[in-house]
């Protein structure tokens, strides 16, 4: 993968959708699929794509991660209204999927979008290779401009199904590929200090800069019959979002074109991120993980690095300890001082092989076309001067 174009910092006078450039959409099952029928709205469907096109036109990415497969499959299969044994739901979910991923195929293509589908587990973003693999596909996919539709991997992931919901795996994804903005489109415009429906004396909850106990005693429970998600799943999505320096939002989805809707100041509650997605990478690489093993560069490849460059296998002149794909390694220049930590592209037998070489010579040397980089820079964290001193 390429390095990535540094970001622009956002005006702080604009709205926090407007000025994101990459959005992660979260639609959930009431919305898409008619609760009465169980049949797609296609009308809205096809209304919301027209925004996502909207939003894509100057150069944002976005990625929509979508409920419903389970909803549109139940029907497919004639299953029955009421809660669902695990395997109908499974059964469900397979055959709900197919029928999703070709209604956003359809919708996108009308628009001369690609659409890109990825099915994921909890699991598959928590275990550290198979989240760096993941991460991999989702930044080659946006730069190539296209729209990943994720949703949950249920023929499989038992536990989600029983326990998951896809407010978490969204706020999942947008940690993963470091997203600006969050968008959960749902059937309230936002938090409330209680449930309007219940308690005319409720009022709206614009902006919430801290979720506190006083924030999350405002939760209730799920509300939908198709949905598996509620308030309370919604203020965990916004925890993990927001330290991942992405701001969430709550909006009304139910109407036609729901993202204009927003982007004109349609009322909503904004999570405020907790700084931004590459800080709160690079604290978490710098202050959670310990390394595990290190590697030796040259004064070269310390330059590149103070520059803003990515760590290649040709600037490496050894390799340290026992380490595997996407585990912690501690960099240090010709004197043995670290320079930093970052996430290493390759295991260390595969590191020991490639080091000195030229990026080109990779596939010749392990049969397989890997990372140009040992350590990509967003993957890298650099020590201060004065923290490279002290360390002498």
């Amino acid at each position: 993968m390429t390095d990535q174009a540094p970001r622009q910092q956002r005006a702080p006078d604009a709205g926090v959708f407007a000025q994101a450039e990459r959005l992660v959409v979260k639609i959930g099952s009431a919305l898409l699929v008619d609760q009465a029928s169980g049949e797609l709205r296609q009308n809205w469907l096809s209304a919301l794509i027209g925004d996502v096109a909207a939003i894509k036109e100057p150069g944002r990415q976005v990625t929509i991660v979508s409920s419903g497969a389970v909803a549109l499959g139940r029907r497919a299969l004639g299953l029955g209204a009421g809660p669902l044994r695990l395997e109908e739901s499974q059964a469900a979910a397979a055959a709900g999927q197919v029928r999703l991923a070709h209604a956003y195929q359809a919708a996108l293509q009308a628009h001369g979008l690609t659409v890109a589908q990825i099915l994921l587990t909890l699991e598959d973003t928590q275990r550290r290779r198979r989240y760096l693999n993941a991460r991999s596909t989702f930044n080659t996919l946006l730069n190539l401009g296209a729209v990943p539709v994720v949703n949950e991997n249920d023929t499989v992931a038992t536990n989600e199904i029983r326990y998951g919901d896809n407010d978490r795996l969204a706020a999942r994804v947008a940690q993963m590929i470091s997203a600006d903005c969050m968008i959960l489109l749902s059937d309230v415009d936002g938090l409330y200090s209680a449930d309007p429906g219940a308690n005319a004396a409720a009022h709206h909850i614009p902006v919430v800069s801290e979720i506190s106990p006083a924030i999350e005693a405002m939760a209730g429970g799920a509300g939908s019959a198709v949905g598996t998600g509620g308030m309370r799943t919604k203020l965990l999505a916004a925890k993990i979002a927001t330290a991942a320096g992405c701001d969430m939002l709550i909006a009304d989805g139910r109407g036609l074109h729901p993202l204009r809707a927003l982007d004109a100041g349609a009322r909503h509650t904004r999570f405020a991120a907790q700084g931004n997605p590459t800080t709160a990478r690079k604290q978490w690489i710098s202050g959670a993980l310990e390394p595990v093993g290190r590697l030796l560069v040259d004064a070269g490849a310390v330059g590149a690095l103070m520059q803003g460059k990515s760590l290649l296998p040709a600037g490496v002149q050894a390799v340290e300890g026992r380490f595997n794909r996407g585990d912690a390694v501690s960099v240090a220049g010709p004197d043995g001082i670290e320079v930093g930590r970052g996430l290493s592209a390759y295991s260390d037998a595969d590191a020991r092989r490639i080091m000195g070489y030229k990026s080109r010579e990779i596939e010749g040397l392990l049969g397989y076309r890997g990372r140009d980089e040992m350590i990509h820079r967003d993957d890298l964290v650099l020590h201060a001067v004065g923290d490279r001193a002290r360390a002498s």
